[in-house]
């Protein structure tokens, strides 16, 4: 199932690198997200639009996880040439990451 049934999300971005918090809709998902929505797998996802690493934070009082998606923004700010140069579409798109929420 798509990943927007159990969470939603918030992106931003810092320089180049873009920022996503994905939320769980219910504190029971939270370990779902946890399992399949891994550093690995949101790099697979959005594939050659990140240059660099993913990092992933977990944040279990907030039901949340926090990724950092560096080399992502095409140098960022006032200098890329991306139509969303500040990444605010990044967590709309993970979104649609398929996920499996069964245990």
């Amino acid at each position: 199932m798509p990943l927007s049934k159990i969470a939603h999300t918030r992106s931003g971005d810092k320089g180049d690198t873009a920022n996503i918090g994905v939320i769980a809709w219910r504190e029971a998902d939270f370990p779902i997200l946890v399992r399949e929505v891994t550093a690995e797998r949101v790099k697979q996802f959005f594939g050659d639009l990140v240059k660099g690493p993913v990092e992933r934070f977990e944040l279990p009082n907030l039901g949340a996880l926090n990724f950092l998606l560096h080399g992502a923004l095409g140098g960022g700010g006032t200098v890329s040439l991306r139509v969303d140069a500040q990444g605010k579409t990044l967590g709309a798109a993970l979104l649609r990451m398929e996920i499996d929420a069964g245990d």
